[in-house]
């Protein structure tokens, strides 16, 4: 249920409403969509701080709530694996998200990257926040980490931090110690599959290089994965993509499977909804 002072800013999304209100709405006002459930603590947290910013903002960005238990293939579309996940859609995509109920502050810094309160909204707005670096969070992070050893949170906000900041092997090593109930976490599973991918590129040769192989020889299997991994990472998804469906309907037992593993692992990383569902229908055409 969304509450009362923000009627104009907060609303419910199904699976009918989700393509005109979240991602056709998304074209000329960012959408923040909130999965959430009853009976789940920390959205009770979460919930009111983001529907007091929706109305803080007055109309900067809009507010879709989505109840998981009534809205299962939704929240399925977007592979939500813990609650509260907030993800937030502009131009038609999934542009950023996090998930677990953040304090203001970092709610705060999370819009600041992607949106501005209007100048008529009922609250002044909040002074800039300017972002901090990987090396600032590492830093922030590793000492949060001393004061309290023991959440397992931060510990994981640790690893992405180390990602962003391209130290993989630590962000690796930290992602291996989480315990059980964060491994299954959407970020913890997100970065295991870009650490994966990074990993493949280990001795890999350039993208023209590889380019180069392919077109001299199509079924030189070892180069289109690398090829499509290079490309994946350098932010050409569809035609990283095309390498692993190439691989998966030419050769789909090369490797043990190896490009249906990486179109898996391509998808978990992917925040553009539509690319991910398209290639998934293509990929299941080929195995079923």
């Amino acid at each position: 249920m969304t509450d009362a002072a923000a009627p104009a800013h907060v609303f419910d999304v199904d699976q009918q409403s989700f393509e005109a209100d979240v991602l056709q709405a998304s074209l000329t006002t960012p959408v923040l969509v909130d999965f959430w459930a009853t009976w789940c603590e920390p959205c009770k947290t979460l919930g009111p701080m983001l529907e007091k910013l929706a109305a803080e903002y007055n109309g900067a960005f809009r507010l879709g709530k989505v109840d998981v238990d009534t809205q299962r293939e939704l929240a399925g579309m977007f592979g939500i694996r813990s609650i509260p996940t907030v993800m937030l859609v502009k131009d038609g995509q999934v542009l950023d998200g996090f998930a677990g109920a953040l304090p203001e502050g970092q709610l705060r810094e999370f819009l600041s990257r992607h949106v501005q309160p209007l100048e008529a909204a009922a609250e002044p707005a909040a002074a800039e926040v300017v972002p901090e670096t990987p090396a600032q969070a590492i830093d922030r992070l590793q000492q949060a980490i001393a004061a309290e050893p023991g959440k397992p949170d931060l510990k994981l906000d640790l690893a992405l931090a180390l990602m962003r900041a391209g130290q993989v092997d630590s962000a690796a090593a930290e992602l291996a110690a989480l315990p059980a109930n964060l491994a299954t976490d959407t970020r913890a599973v997100r970065l295991r599959s870009e650490l994966d991918l990074t990993h493949a590129l280990k001795d890999a040769p350039r993208t023209g290089e590889l380019q180069q192989r392919v077109q001299a020889d199509a079924s030189d299997w070892i180069a289109r994965d690398q090829l499509g991994v290079r490309l994946l990472l350098e932010g050409d998804a569809e035609a990283g993509l095309e390498q692993f469906l190439t691989i998966l309907q030419k050769a789909r037992d090369w490797n043990d499977g190896q490009a249906k593993k990486r179109l898996l692992a391509a998808f978990a990383t992917l925040d553009d909804a539509e690319l991910v569902g398209r290639y998934r229908r293509k990929m299941a055409s080929l195995l079923f």
